[in-house]
């Protein structure tokens, strides 16, 4: 988990907004493939790895923060 402590948590919340929200018109695409997601309509595999790509920012953020949340204070 030390490749989590090294990475600052300025720099995962900037991955979140610019590649896990864009393109930010109509809406943000991991949004609309979770909605795909939800109706079942998430089948082709292109899909899903946009999926995974879109979310991939959201997922390292969420380590860190519980990673923070649960270290030991110094």
């Amino acid at each position: 988990m030390s490749f989590l402590d090294q990475i600052p948590l300025s720099i995962l919340v900037v991955a979140c907004l610019t590649l896990g929200l864009a393109p930010f018109v109509p809406e943000p695409h991991i949004w609309e493939k979770l909605k795909m997601l939800v109706a079942g309509e998430l089948v082709k595999p292109v899909d899903m790895f946009d999926l995974a790509l879109h979310a991939a920012p959201f997922v390292v953020l969420g380590l860190k923060l519980l990673r923070l949340a649960t270290a030991p204070q110094a």
